[in-house]
């Protein structure tokens, strides 16, 4: 196995790493290829996972007789340049990236779909979602990341409301200044955190069809986005309170971890900062509409390019080495999110905070992958911002609307 480092923003010196690393294929993904096969895998991956994906390689070279070349490189370059790379020839076989970049590379048809066969149980169901584009699974996911209900157990108790209204009593019961923090990014608006508390009104961003994937129909026009709105504007300025425009991440984070508000909505990246909170509990979001709340649920995994010239070779690696327990564990190890192999996120929710992530994921929707998700958020934050400041709920929802399938046409 050979291990590369490529540096952003040099693009000529990363084509002259990949150039030249493409031969044989075995005839089926099951068989394995001859031994002293002179094919070569090459395989992106960021600093962070290398070594993860280093075992599963080492382990795959010995039993086929190819090479796997691992090519660092920065994760924020991983998807500009893949794009730009396979077309030409010179991109990998395989490179690891986030659910949300699917659109465009299935726009810019650079990825190929995978088969997982028997192993498509071993994963979480909204895992394989996430990595589902018109009903055809693109890349083998393995972790998982969203925002949950994160309480201070010294305040109010490990139990979970199961509603808002019971949030907030409990909040008021314990004497605290204030329910919750909730992240609006300030004035800039944080539709992603808010949008459990949205489908739990049933007004999703953009319409599933019967596979599950995302159409380009906003899905939260109507009565349902406007009851949010309505309740946006009720907890905002013209109302409770509960819900502010002054509140950015680091404010959030602060009236948390001070005990100023014994409830959040926060992801796994926050815990660290609350140092001050020696005892918490993490659950699912409490529904204020009435339905379930989804929040977006984040899934990342490794891709197939659709110019591999060792395309069978490529999805055995997956499917017979990165999709096993041993490489699923070593990727958590290296990167502890979620995990999306279901056995190995169940060892792991034996920590009541992990449970508390995994069980809001399974509540959970994968944030749409399409294209047109791009260019949603900044309509959608301004029209929360403005509702939260004041504005009436149904027309400024309306026109966000009305202005989104303008655009999107």
């Amino acid at each position: 196995m050979r291990t590369q480092i490529a540096f952003a923003g040099i693009a000529a010196a990363s084509a002259l790493l990949l150039a030249g690393c493409s031969g044989s294929a075995p005839e089926t993904a099951e068989e394995p290829a001859d031994e002293g096969s002179t094919a070569e895998l090459v395989v992106w991956t960021d600093e962070e996972r290398e070594d993860a994906i280093a075992a599963a390689a080492e382990q795959f070279e010995a039993d086929t007789g190819a090479t796997v070349t691992l090519v660092q490189k920065n994760f924020e370059d991983l998807r500009n340049d893949f794009i730009a790379q396979v077309p030409t020839g010179e991109g990998p076989d395989i490179t690891v990236g986030a659910h949300d970049w699917l659109g465009a590379l299935v726009t810019a048809g650079v990825v190929d779909t995978i088969d997982l066969g028997d192993a498509t149980g071993d994963f979480e169901q909204v895992a394989l979602d996430a990595m589902t584009y018109d009903g055809q699974l693109y890349a083998l996911p393995y972790s998982l990341e969203t925002v949950a209900l994160i309480q201070n157990v010294d305040m109010v108790g490990p139990d979970a409301p199961a509603t808002w209204d019971e949030l907030v009593s409990m909040a008021q019961e314990a004497g605290a200044e204030r329910p919750i923090a909730v992240n609006t990014a300030g004035e800039t608006g944080d539709a992603y955190t808010m949008y459990g508390l949205q489908t739990s009104f049933g007004a999703p961003v953009f319409v599933q069809d019967e596979t599950g994937s995302y159409t380009a129909e906003i899905g939260m026009g109507g009565a349902n986005g406007e009851a949010f709105a309505q309740w946006l504007h009720e907890n905002g300025s013209a109302g409770t309170g509960y819900i502010s425009t002054t509140v950015d991440y680091d404010i959030n984070n602060e009236l948390f971890n001070s005990g100023a508000a014994p409830f959040t909505i926060q992801g796994p990246w926050a815990m660290s900062a609350y140092a001050d909170v020696p005892n918490v509990a993490v659950h699912p979001i409490p529904s204020a509409g009435g339905e379930t709340a989804a929040p977006f649920v984040g899934v990342q995994g490794f891709y197939l390019s659709s110019q591999s010239e060792n395309a069978l070779l490529a999805q055995e690696f997956l499917v017979n080495y990165l999709a096993k327990e041993d490489a699923q564990r070593a990727l958590y190890e290296a990167d502890p999110r979620i995990p999306a192999f279901t056995a190995l996120a169940d060892e792991v929710a034996s920590d009541p905070v992990i449970a508390g992530f995994l069980a809001s994921s399974q509540n959970g929707v994968p944030m749409p992958s399409i294209p047109e998700m791009g260019s949603v958020w900044d309509l959608w934050n301004a029209a929360e911002v403005q509702i939260i400041g004041g504005a009436d709920p149904a027309a400024t929802w309306k026109q966000m609307v009305a202005d989104l399938e303008a655009e999107l046409g």
